[in-house]
């Protein structure tokens, strides 16, 4: 089991930056991938980044350029690094991981969410 805890969310303006971190309290290196994503009111749930267990990255468009996604291992760490914010950013980011597990023949897929950080980008 996994347990994940966001935090680093806060106020900024135009332009700024902030960093998301998100703690696991099990192993990461157990999980197929990680990731972000995030949902802002009246709007689904969407897709930020990922990264593989190996590394590989994936970004959506609309923040491909501006935000870094990043995990460490070792201290069971996933970042969102955001640079060059924009009010349309403005949304609960959740942390993301999911597993796959069982018999070949009978793959299963486990995931897990984080509770959220709220991300306001306001003057």
């Amino acid at each position: 089991q996994v347990h994940l805890v966001e935090s680093g969310g806060g106020l900024v303006q135009p332009g700024g930056s902030l960093r998301l971190s998100c703690a696991a309290s099990g192993s990461i290196s157990r999980l197929n991938a990680m990731g972000w994503y995030r949902q802002a009111p009246g709007n689904q749930r969407e897709f930020i980044a990922t990264i593989s267990s190996r590394g590989s990255t994936n970004y959506a468009d609309s923040v491909k350029g501006r935000f870094i996604i990043s995990r460490d291992n070792a201290k069971n760490m996933l970042y969102l690094q955001m640079n060059n914010l924009k009010p349309e950013d403005t949304a609960v980011y959740y942390c993301h991981g999911y597993r796959y597990y069982g018999p070949v023949e009978r793959v299963e897929r486990q995931d897990y969410w984080g509770q959220g950080t709220q991300v306001t980008v306001s003057s």
